[in-house]
């Protein structure tokens, strides 16, 4: 499904994160959740590792790792079965899309405010 949506992306967009890998992990390590003070590994569906294009920085510093998107399964499993509403692969796709914002350097509420802009589009 991540394949999928990625794949589904729009030029440019998708030649941007070519080289972005996306992983899938059952559930986000234990110190990622405590650094953002989660409790419950439920509570992460996805993250973007790395340091976005628009921040300085952007040519990798020795020993930097590369950008990196991890989808976490068993949170969006978890996420789709109580949000029956909305299919597996919509989940998947909305999380992806949030991670790789983050690869071109939207904070969260920068996603969020383009979300609501869109949804009030649409109605």
């Amino acid at each position: 499904m991540a394949l999928e949506a990625l794949a589904g992306l729009p030029e440019p967009f998708r030649e941007l994160v070519a080289g972005v890998p996306c992983s899938v992990a059952e559930f986000a390590e234990d110190d990622v959740l405590e650094g953002f003070g989660m409790e419950s590994p439920f509570e992460l569906m996805g993250l973007f590792e790395g340091v976005g294009l628009t921040e300085e920085g952007v040519v990798p510093a020795t020993g930097q790792m590369p950008n990196r998107v991890w989808l976490y399964r068993r949170a969006i499993l978890d996420y789709w079965a109580e949000h029956e509403d909305e299919t597996l692969g919509e989940i998947v796709t909305h999380v992806l899309i949030h991670e790789i914002g983050h690869h071109f350097g939207f904070s969260d509420e920068d996603m969020e405010e383009i979300e609501a802009r869109a949804d009030a589009e649409e109605n």
